[in-house]
């Protein structure tokens, strides 16, 4: 059994979203009625194999559907299309093509990956309907609200629609493009790295393996700066193991954690951590009621097992000595709690590390 196994307990299962969640995603335009769902595209009839640039198995298969019903589904997950990325006016239909419907077998969500093209410029983008899954929807809030960047997901009774992350798949950037990066280059996707095992260490994204976050180059005057963004958010606050939270232990990591150790002085991994929490407790301070009203329903929910919840409440109280932790029945009270704590030491960070 490999240390990832061990870290994490079992299969994580899907939580239906609640009622309080519901209304909250509501209000905050992100459920809306769509006309196909996710089983929906379970009734394909075969599939064939998707290789890569290099022939290896991507462990996504492209599906087919009978004729009678491919028709009516590419219209419907055309119509996905408007209402993802516009207003849901369908005079755009016409000049829309699905290109592909991809099903992928690995992971917990068994996302379908659809592939979108516009006819008149050969533009294509991707988008992703999968299994609603309440602490996977938690994931996409908090990063859209803590993070730098902002996410645009849909959500109607047991589907999810999430747009696509682009960037290139951490493990593949690790393995191709890292030994080619220039020393300052290597600095600076160091310094990143830290910030963002630091982003979701503190709002408790788990398994963060390095095909769960992409990395994204971005051209700068004379110079090409990189950017992390997870692309995975089934294992929001739902393992018991803080390990799990914290990206060093995870072994597809550990080059990208040795660099760090050899591009940065302690000092300075201090102060990006510092940064880090610095930033999410601006965005609390920014958007004051939307994370209030969802760690109300976040605490008012069951996203994890009672098992986890009391291992995790018992490593966080060991690690920091904060008796707030006690009291947390869930995991929406414990991430609030950690929350709270960034938040009420912003002025103050310095006194005292979270973890």
């Amino acid at each position: 059994m490999s240390p990832e196994e061990k870290l994490i307990s079992k299969k994580k299962p899907i939580f239906p979203i609640s009622n309080l969640l519901n209304d909250y995603l509501t209000e905050h335009s992100r459920s809306i009625k769509i006309p196909i769902f996710y089983n929906d595209l379970l009734r394909f009839h075969g599939s064939v194999i998707v290789y890569d640039r290099n022939d290896d198995d991507t462990l996504w298969v492209r599906t087919y559907f009978s004729e009678f019903e491919r028709e009516e589904i590419d219209l419907c997950l055309k119509k996905i299309y408007t209402l993802l990325h516009s207003d849901g006016n369908e005079d755009t239909i016409p000049f829309l093509n699905v290109d592909a419907v991809d099903y992928c077998t690995f992971g917990n969500s068994k996302p379908f990956r659809i592939k979108i093209r516009n006819i008149l410029n050969d533009n294509y983008t991707y988008f992703y309907v999968k299994k609603a899954d309440a602490s996977r929807v938690y994931g996409l809030e908090l990063e859209h609200i803590l993070s730098p960047h902002s996410i645009n997901f849909l959500i109607y009774k047991d589907t999810l629609i999430e747009e696509h992350i682009s960037g290139i798949a951490g493990d593949v950037f690790i393995k191709d493009f890292l030994p080619k990066c220039s020393e300052p280059e290597k600095s600076q996707i160091a310094k990143e790295f830290v910030k963002f095992k630091e982003r979701c260490l503190v709002r408790l994204l788990g398994d963060m393996r390095s095909y769960n976050y992409v990395i994204v180059p971005i051209h700068d005057f004379d110079q090409i700066i990189y950017r992390i963004r997870a692309i995975d958010f089934d294992q929001q606050s739902f393992e018991g193991n803080l390990q799990v939270y914290n990206m060093k232990y995870m072994k597809e990591n550990f080059d990208i954690i040795d660099m760090v150790n050899e591009k940065l002085a302690r000092t300075s991994i201090r102060q990006y951590k510092i940064e880090e929490r610095s930033y999410i407790a601006k965005r609390m301070i920014t958007s004051p009621k939307r994370i209030k009203n969802l760690m109300h329903c976040m605490k008012n929910d069951t996203i994890s097992y009672p098992e986890n919840i009391s291992k995790l409440r018992t490593q966080i109280r060991n690690y920091t000595n904060d008796d707030a932790f006690n009291n947390c029945k869930n995991m929406g009270e414990i991430l609030d709690t950690i929350l709270s704590f960034v938040k009420r030491n912003y002025l103050d960070i310095s006194n005292k590390e979270l973890f």
